[in-house]
C-alpha cells in the first residue's frame, strides 16, 4: 500500500481529515504532518497535542532547515508576495513538504479541504496529475462548520485564532491580508502589524492597494485607514503546500508549438 501523508494545518477542517482518514485505512500505512512555520500563534501547539491525543496518533512537526520564521524569509529574501505567491509560502511550506515526500514516490495526499473548495481541488488534480490527493471531505460532504462541530463533539477547543474571529489559523500577520485583516491585526497583534509597516518600508514594497481609476495606488500599513476594508466580506486567505504549486505553474512559460513546415 502506498503512504499516506496526511498534512495537518492545526486547523479544524484538516484534523477531521486525518481522523477520518486514520477510520479508514488504520494508522500503519499514514503520517500526519504539520508544518512548522515559526510564525503561527503558540495556542497551536496546545491544540496540535488535543488533536494528538484524538487521532491517537502521532503528529510529525517538519519546519525549514534554512528559516526560522516568515521575519527571516522577508528579510533574506527581500520580497513579501506578489504575482508570485508568497516568498514564505514556498520557504517554509512547499519546500519543506516536497523535501519530506522525496517526490516522486506516489504517496497519497490528504489535505484539509472541505467542500466549499471544491472547484479548486478539481482543478488542481487537472492540472497536476502527478500528484495523488484524497479529498476526503468533500468526498464526504463536509463544510468547515462541520468540521468545527465535530471538534466540539469531542470536546477539543477550537484554536484561539479562530475564537478571535479569524477564519483560518494562518501565520499571525499574513501578507496575503486584505485591508479588513490587516486592521484586525492592527487591533489584536499590533506588535505584529507595526514589525510588518516597517518591514514594507524597508523593501519598498506595500501588501495593500487602491484604485484610482486604472491607476494601481501603494497603500503601506503604516497609511492605511484604520476603518479601510472589512475582514469578514474579504475572501479567504489560503496559505499552504498547494497555493504554491498553483503560482508555479500559472507562471511557467508554456513552450512553443512549433508550426508545420509545407509538406510536413
Amino acid at each position: 500500500m502506498k503512504k499516506i501523508v496526511c498534512w495537518f494545518s492545526c486547523g479544524a477542517p484538516s484534523a477531521v481529515a486525518a481522523k477520518l482518514a486514520i477510520a479508514e485505512v488504520g494508522h500503519e500505512n499514514l503520517q500526519v504532518v504539520y508544518q512548522d512555520t515559526g510564525s503561527e500563534h503558540s495556542d497551536n501547539k496546545r491544540f496540535l497535542s488535543d488533536v494528538e491525543d484524538w487521532l491517537q496518533h502521532e503528529v510529525i512537526i517538519i519546519r525549514s532547515d534554512k528559516y526560522a520564521d516568515i521575519w527571516e524569509v522577508f528579510q533574506k529574501e527581500r520580497y513579501l508576495c506578489g504575482v508570485a505567491g508568497a516568498r514564505c509560502t514556498s520557504e517554509l511550506k512547499r519546500k519543506v513538504a516536497e523535501r519530506f515526500l522525496n517526490l516522486p514516490n506516489g504517496e497519497t495526499e490528504v489535505l484539509g479541504y472541505s467542500i466549499e473548495e471544491r472547484g479548486r481541488v478539481a482543478r488542481f488534480i487537472e492540472n497536476n496529475p502527478e500528484r495523488t490527493l484524497w479529498p476526503i471531505l468533500i468526498e464526504r460532504n463536509l463544510n468547515k462548520g462541520d468540521c468545527l462541530g465535530i471538534l466540539a463533539s469531542a470536546k477539543i477547543e477550537i484554536p484561539k485564532m479562530y475564537k478571535m474571529g479569524y477564519r483560518n489559523n494562518n501565520c499571525i500577520g499574513c501578507v496575503k491580508g486584505g485591508a479588513g485583516y490587516w486592521n484586525k491585526i492592527r487591533v489584536d497583534f499590533p506588535e505584529v502589524f507595526a514589525r510588518m509597516a516597517a518591514q514594507e518600508r524597508d523593501l519598498n514594497v506595500a501588501i495593500n492597494k487602491r484604485y484610482d481609476g486604472p491607476k494601481r495606488i501603494r497603500v503601506f500599513l503604516d497609511e492605511l485607514d484604520p476603518n479601510a476594508g472589512n475582514y469578514r466580506s474579504e475572501p479567504s486567505i489560503s496559505c499552504g503546500l498547494f497555493c504554491q504549486i498553483e503560482n508555479d505553474r500559472l507562471l511557467t512559460p508554456k513552450k512553443p508549438v512549433r508550426q508545420k513546415a509545407a509538406g510536413e
